[in-house]
């Protein structure tokens, strides 16, 4: 739109209301959509700048009103790129101090020592037969725990004593194993995690037989140990593996490359999961949460406000948060994690779902309703033959994005490789945080092709 003419007067007075407060001359000559756009971003600037509170700063807002001044004493309407430069000067700089960015911190040593491991992935190792023995020690203790002994094929393992708490000292032995065999000592929580017994609960506990099979160690119950229990109080069996590994010929998959193959299952599982659910609630609720549909009366319009805000609450909550929740509730594990991108799928599906509806195409609609039709044959026979296609390709689009998203919310306990990721990382086994990466990558690339081209025939 043109500026409207203004005379010496009107510029005169556009130059003292700008310069008592930010805009106001603007908007007296008319321009109300500029100058409270002038108004927001000095009031913004400024709020930052005393946040901040380093004085120099104060010349960005400054520069900003002076510029203001200016643009309301001209005829013409200055470009507001001088203006939009001082602001992102300001907040760039700002933001580079307050994040802290200092490259001189940076260790290439350690960066090495990291990166190094990561460049030999453990996914596969030479072939090996395996001999293993367990026995199960409850924890914490029960007024009569169990006898932590067990005896299987000649082999036979015990725990002194039965029972104990988290950091107690135990006794552990084994006899019957292969002599001389070098011995992986491992813990296992009732869930299934393993738990290194090594230094600092971050090393592999490596012991040796003697030449009868047998070996005796002490061991303390793992600092982790209860971290995935509903109920640290309530006493569980957890377990004592004895392995022991020798070549024979041929490749196969590690321990750790098993753990990523399962952990990639899980997590394309639980997407799946999570994407079906979705699915089977967004749908009818998309209905409902259609303009088109539900603005016929007043009550079928207080119904789509309803709805609408809902999902709109629902999405402003990351599928991470609401894992933490359903972690709580449901425990460690990935259905935890499949409640919670379900919900958060349902609230986004849904909301794609009824933007889709409300694009169709109005013709049927009303000729539909011109046959005297209700709102159920109304959709039946105008509404669901318009909107299949759409709502398949955003369906495979949702369980594409719920792959990835399975990934992050194994962050906080919810299951598939994710969870293996942390783990792997909190014990610093770079190898294997290198093929979590690896088999990620495989999975999001394999899925977004395969969805692309799915897509591509629907749309």
């Amino acid at each position: 739109m043109a500026d409207r003419p203004a005379s010496n007067f009107q510029l005169g007075m556009s130059g003292v209301l700008s310069a008592l407060i930010p805009g106001l001359g603007q908007f007296f000559r008319g321009q109300r959509y500029r100058g409270v756009s002038i108004l927001l971003g000095f009031l913004a600037m400024l709020a930052t700048v005393y946040w901040y509170g380093k004085p120099l700063w104060y010349a960005s807002p400054l520069a900003i009103w002076l510029w203001n001044i200016w643009d309301a004493l001209s005829p013409r309407s200055r470009s507001v790129l001088l203006p939009v430069l001082f602001g992102l000067i300001a907040a760039y700089s700002i933001g580079w101090r307050v994040v802290g960015i200092d490259f001189s911190k940076a260790d290439i040593n350690r960066a090495t020592m990291i990166v190094r491991p990561m460049l030999k992935p453990d996914f596969i190792q030479a072939k090996r037969e395996h001999n293993q023995m367990w026995v199960a020690v409850q924890v914490p203790c029960a007024p009569e725990p169990p006898k932590a002994t067990r005896e299987d094929n000649g082999k036979k393992a015990t725990v002194i004593p039965d029972c104990g708490p988290v950091g107690e000292t135990l006794i552990v032995s084994v006899s019957g194993m292969w002599p001389n065999a070098e011995t992986n000592v491992v813990w296992q929580n009732p869930i299934g995690n393993p738990m290194m017994l090594g230094e600092g609960e971050i090393s592999m506990l490596v012991l040796t037989t003697d030449e009868t099979g047998s070996l005796t160690t002490a061991i303390r119950v793992p600092t982790t140990a209860l971290v995935a229990a509903p109920d640290p109080t309530l006493p569980q069996l957890h377990r004592v593996y004895f392995d022991q590994y020798r070549p024979v010929g041929g490749f196969e998959l590690s321990f750790i490359g098993s753990e990523v193959l399962k952990g990639a299952l899980t997590t394309v599982a639980m997407a799946l999961i999570a994407t079906a659910l979705a699915v089977f609630f967004a749908v009818p609720i998309s209905f409902l949460a259609a303009h088109n549909l539900m603005s016929g009366n007043p009550l079928t319009y207080a119904i789509y406000i309803v709805i609408r805000t809902l999902l709109n609450i629902l999405r402003s909550i990351e599928a991470l948060i609401i894992a933490i929740v359903f972690v709580v509730v449901v425990g460690l594990g990935p259905f935890a994690g499949a409640l919670a991108l379900a919900v958060h799928s349902i609230a986004a599906l849904a909301k794609l779902y009824s933007e889709v509806i409300e694009g169709i195409d109005p013709g049927p609609i009303e000729a539909i309703r011109a046959t005297g039709a209700n709102w159920a044959q109304t959709v039946r026979y105008a509404v669901i033959p318009q909107i299949v296609s759409p709502f398949t390709a955003f369906t495979i689009y949702r369980w594409d994005i719920n792959v990835r998203s399975a990934t992050i919310v194994g962050f906080v306990g919810g299951g598939g490789i994710g969870f293996l990721l942390i783990e792997l990382v909190r014990v610093n086994n770079m190898r294997g945080v290198s093929a979590v990466f690896i088999a990620i990558a495989i999975i999001v690339i394999t899925l977004d092709t395969i969805s692309a081209r799915i897509r591509e025939r629907l749309i």
